[in-house]
């Protein structure tokens, strides 16, 4: 009987020391804070905010993002602050106060058409090379209407980072 005990407590020591650190996010997971989806996107709303190990002003800055409307996705939330990774897979933790709900994607391909239609064979408007930023307008299944540089148009998603696969919206 013994035994059993011990091995029972073993086999919940292993899996709880092989658990992911951080909260483990599943489909409709919700922030602690703002009750918002998890994950979710946004945009910088300063043109220049701190990237910090840990959630507050005591915690080591890591790296400073420079780049206002730069799209990020909200991974965790945790008072004032957000867990947020960016275009390049990197992240850290940022005071919400530096973030704006304001939609924005980054051109992931190396050019994309920004096209008057979303249909392939559309007439262009312009075109956009990787890591161009612009407001996203509207998004149906496949593609989203952009604006930037006073040029607007719609782009296939899968060319973009900082929309949802699945996500749709006005």
């Amino acid at each position: 009987m013994a035994a059993t005990w011990v091995r029972a407590a073993w086999v919940i020591a292993v899996v709880l020391l092989a658990a992911p650190t951080g909260p483990v996010l599943a489909d409709g997971a919700r922030g602690s804070e703002t009750n918002l989806p998890l994950p979710r996107f946004v945009s910088m709303k300063a043109t220049e905010g701190n990237v910090r190990r840990g959630p507050s002003l005591s915690h080591r800055v890591d790296w400073i993002y420079r780049r206002k409307d730069l799209p990020l996705k909200i991974t965790a939330e945790h008072g004032h602050w957000r867990r947020v990774q960016d275009p390049d897979g990197m992240g850290g933790w940022v005071h919400y106060s530096l973030l704006s709900g304001v939609r924005t994607a980054i051109v992931h391909a190396d050019e994309v058409a920004l096209l008057m239609k979303p249909v392939e064979g559309a007439p262009e408007n312009a075109r956009a090379r990787r890591g161009v930023v612009a407001r996203v307008d509207r998004c149906l299944p496949d593609w989203c209407r952009l604006r930037t540089g006073g040029h607007k148009g719609w782009v296939r998603k899968a060319a973009l980072w900082g929309i949802g696969a699945s996500e749709t919206f006005d």
